[in-house]
């Protein structure tokens, strides 16, 4: 199987997915290939959204058109603006997200798409013509050529896992990584290296006696990533209609 495209998109990511809408609703025909299409844009294991400095670029994004400050309003557990305390040039907007929910949403404005073509698939190979990029090899052995790629592979590129002294391959808790692009780039002397997150470890609720604890509550007033005038999720009961709405 052989097919052209303006633009493949690996990886889908909160970055990747941004950038597949982005370039089809500019017109150009994509493709964006990814690992587990149950999983495009899945959350980490803490579901959050913005926070310091983040919670600004992602209303940033929203402003220049983009969908992850719509989908995370959409899919709002609960809302607070950090750093109420002190002045507003440092107020921080974070959600917490039903992952299930920010993922189904990200992946039917994938669909609705005009132009965007989903693959789930391993790239196992870049095709390179004139010492440029110009397609890749799929492991199940189909090949998209492109006039431009883009890469958003995240943690799962020569992705490891550290549990203690012990480490695997892997590119989030039981999920395969990707090898042999990396591999690949470093041979025409692109410099190639790892980002290393944290996961706090895991503690056991019955061993927690919660009414010890201080109940950490959302916004009573509720704001939104988006500028456009979509209700929050937090506010399904009063609007059940939102997620007909666009």
């Amino acid at each position: 199987m052989k097919k052209k495209y303006d633009i493949i998109v690996v990886g889908a990511g909160h970055a990747g997915c941004e950038a597949a809408v982005a370039a089809s609703t500019l017109g150009a025909k994509v493709l964006i290939i990814t690992i587990d299409i149950d999983k495009i844009a899945y959350m980490s294991c803490n579901p959050s959204m913005g926070g310091i400095a983040k919670g600004q670029i992602v209303r940033e994004i929203d402003a220049l058109g983009g969908c992850t400050g719509l989908i995370s309003d959409l899919s709002t557990i609960q809302f607070r603006m950090l750093n109420k305390a002190k002045g507003p040039a440092v107020w921080s907007p974070r959600v917490q997200c039903d992952r299930i929910l920010f993922s189904s949403f990200w992946k039917e404005r994938l669909m609705s798409s005009k132009n965007l073509d989903i693959w789930q698939d391993k790239v196992i190979k870049f095709i390179f013509e004139n010492n440029r990029i110009s397609g890749v090899i799929t492991q199940m052995g189909a090949i998209f050529y492109s006039t431009a790629l883009i890469l958003s592979v995240g943690t799962f590129l020569n992705g490891r896992i550290h549990i203690g002294n012990h480490s695997l391959e892997g590119g989030r808790m039981g999920e395969m990584a990707s090898y042999g692009l990396a591999e690949q780039l470093a041979e025409r002397g692109l410099k190639v290296s790892r980002f290393k997150t944290g996961t706090p470890p895991r503690i056991d609720g019955r061993s927690l006696n919660f009414s010890k604890l201080s109940k950490q509550e959302g916004d009573d007033n509720p704001m939104r990533f988006t500028f456009l005038p979509i209700p929050s999720a937090e506010r399904v009961q009063e609007d059940p209609g939102f997620q007909k709405r666009e």
